[in-house]
């Protein structure tokens, strides 16, 4: 009995021990929604602070709280355009506001059109006689560009800026699968459809070479366009023609030499810079560190200039990265969750529809399932527009050939009409190894797709067939869509990425635009005149939870040692590398249907999972790299 006594006790003990752990929990948790809630009270006179620690997006992605908390990684940071557009127009019209200030220590950076909006609403806030003033460590391409909308451009002595362009190399693995034994079989349509050629090449295709030369050299000649209008002294040319001798000259210093190409304006830490803002927007009355000064942040900001809802509601939803089967999202296109979030806005009284696109495709049965929804709307005769982002290919396309008319930006990525499947099978390792597959077949398609023994002449005719058939399909929406011939999508289709400016001049697209445009051309064909509408988005609000993750994972005084010099920022992208590889094994190895998928327009957008691999794939070449 005494025995018996003390297991109860302990059971007892334990089970106290348990319930308090998760009362505390709870609270804890509570007190971290609350806190991380932004507050309108926290907006004050002074300067509107925007710390770019992370990457701009078009959607935010939703984290996972149980996942992130065991991994005891940060997530990486997001900022949605929209958000950053709204509140630089706020600013720039708010009396309260003396100047902007960007902190692009730690920003990771974002697609060239999201860029250019942004810059764009910065240029806003400068006609409206506020000064404009930025500071970093190291400016990249983004950074570069992003702050050359500026008034002042601050840059750490131990900093400097450096300029990549567009392009570069990725990996191809045809030899190393035929090493292995592994047969990639491939299944596609579209002669400059490049997103299966690493996995049977060593090196890029010739009309694959054909055509990315000439969308980065678009997109390439786009970004110089857009510094040199904001910033005409800087010296861009002279800068990537002979980067060595640029630094030589300034002494291999970066961040003299950058002053002196014009990219920046003054040299000084954080605290020099502090005290520069605060001679422009005054002292901060309750922090007396140095270098502060009085502002504002982005979080309050917002709560305090909530979007209009006066008059009709035109719907915006909103379609960013990969197109994918299932639930998947925010951040990722869930064909199934992007499908119910319109079809629960159909007793909405909509007066229009946006569907706002910014993805390089993937799955065509999500991307159809999607395409379907937005006819489902189109079928109640109201206006559907389609405003691409920085890409919209492939899929992208696929769901924007219901739109009545399509606006994109000159830099905007777009075509790549065609489609794939690349299936694996093992029939050389069985062989080398012994192994041997056996049985009974009443039918040329027993057993079939049989990944040991490989696949029969019948199936591999018929799954290029069933390829072959999406590929009609594809260019025949796309044909009713835009008013062409079969034949002329063909031509213009095959895979082939363009660029927004061109893709105009084909008839892809109808207008150079971005999302206002499209809200307006949208209200016009509605009858609605100015402040008579607003834009509804669609689908899940945004909420706390990025934040709170932060508030449990890391203090505020810990967020400053993410800043690194231009050798960091450039040796660093070794994990876009190992984000590749898991992506790349991801698509060779995952059971899927057909894609209309563009590869390298994937590569063209960064996006904030290539901050942090996940998965036991990613986690396997991380560990081997």
């Amino acid at each position: 009995m005494s025995f018996a006594r003390k297991v109860w006790h302990l059971i007892v003990a334990v089970k106290d021990g348990l319930s308090l752990l998760f009362l505390l929990l709870f609270f804890f948790a509570l007190y971290a929604v609350l806190t991380a809630r932004p507050s309108p009270a926290a907006v004050r006179d002074g300067a509107l602070l925007i710390d770019l620690d992370g990457i701009i997006v078009e959607e935010k992605s939703q984290p996972d709280l149980v996942s992130t908390l065991l991994s005891g990684q940060v997530p990486a940071g997001e900022y949605d355009v929209q958000d950053l557009v709204h509140a630089l127009d706020a600013a720039a019209t708010d009396d309260r506001i003396k100047a902007v200030v960007l902190d692009l220590s730690r920003f990771v950076g974002g697609g060239q059109v999201h860029i250019e909006d942004v810059g764009a609403a910065l240029d806003r806030v400068r006609a409206a006689r506020k000064p404009v003033l930025t500071w970093a460590v190291a400016y990249t391409d983004s950074g570069v560009m992003l702050a050359s909308h500026a008034s002042e451009v601050w840059v750490d002595p131990l900093g400097g800026a450096v300029i990549t362009g567009p392009g570069g190399n990725r990996l191809y693995y045809g030899e190393l699968l035929r090493n292995l034994d592994v047969n990639a079989r491939i299944y596609k349509v579209g002669t400059y459809k490049s997103a299966v050629e690493p996995y049977y090449l060593n090196e890029m295709s010739e009309p694959a070479r054909e055509n990315y030369a000439q969308l980065y050299g678009a997109l390439w000649s786009e970004w110089q366009a857009n510094v040199a209008k904001a910033r005409p002294k800087a010296q861009v040319a002279a800068i990537t023609a002979d980067p060595v001798g640029w630094l030589q000259s300034a002494g291999f210093d970066p961040a003299t030499a950058a002053k002196k190409a014009g990219l920046v304006d003054q040299l000084g830490d954080k605290v020099a810079f502090g005290q520069r803002v605060a001679r422009i927007v005054g002292e901060d009355k309750w922090d007396d560190s140095p270098g502060a000064y009085a502002r504002t942040e982005l979080d309050p900001w917002l709560a305090d200039n909530p979007l209009e809802k006066a008059g009709g509601a035109i719907g915006v939803v909103t379609i960013a990265g990969n197109i994918v089967d299932g639930e998947a999202g925010p951040g990722t296109a869930g064909g199934d969750r992007i499908a119910q979030v319109l079809d629960d806005a159909l007793d909405d009284d909509l007066k229009g529809l946006v569907v706002r696109v910014d993805s390089p495709g993937g799955s065509v049965m999500a991307s159809e399932a999607i395409r379907r929804a937005i006819m489902r709307h189109k079928a109640k005769g109201i206006p559907v527009a389609v405003s691409m982002a920085n890409v919209a290919a492939s899929g992208g396309y696929w769901v924007s050939t219901p739109a009545q008319r399509i606006f994109a930006e000159p830099s905007t990525i777009t075509g790549s009409i065609g489609i794939f499947a690349v299936v694996p099978t093992f029939e050389r390792a069985a062989a080398r190894w012994g192994l041997n597959a056996d049985g009974v077949k009443t039918t040329p398609l027993s057993g079939q797709p049989d990944l040991v023994s490989g696949f029969t002449p019948e199936v591999d005719a018929l799954l290029q067939g069933y390829i072959e058939n999406g590929y009609g399909d594809f260019i025949t929406r796309v044909a009713q869509s835009r008013k062409m011939t079969r034949e002329r999508v063909d031509a213009v289709g095959q895979g082939r990425v363009w660029d927004g400016g061109t893709a105009r001049q084909i008839g892809l697209v109808d207008q150079h635009g971005g999302l206002q445009d499209a809200l307006a051309w949208v209200a016009g064909q509605a009858k609605l005149g100015d402040g008579d509408w607003h834009a509804e988005y669609l689908g899940e609000q945004r909420g706390v939870g990025d934040t709170l993750l932060r508030q449990l994972l890391i203090g505020e005084s810990e967020r400053s040692a993410g800043a690194s010099d231009v050798f960091g920022v450039l040796t660093a992208r070794r994990q876009s590398v190992l984000a590749q590889l898991a992506g790349d094994a991801d698509r060779l190895t995952r059971v899927q249907g057909m894609q209309a998928y563009c590869l390298e327009c994937a590569g063209t957008v960064q996006r904030a999972d290539e901050a942090a691999l996940s998965g036991w794939v990613a986690r396997l070449i991380a560990l081997v790299a």
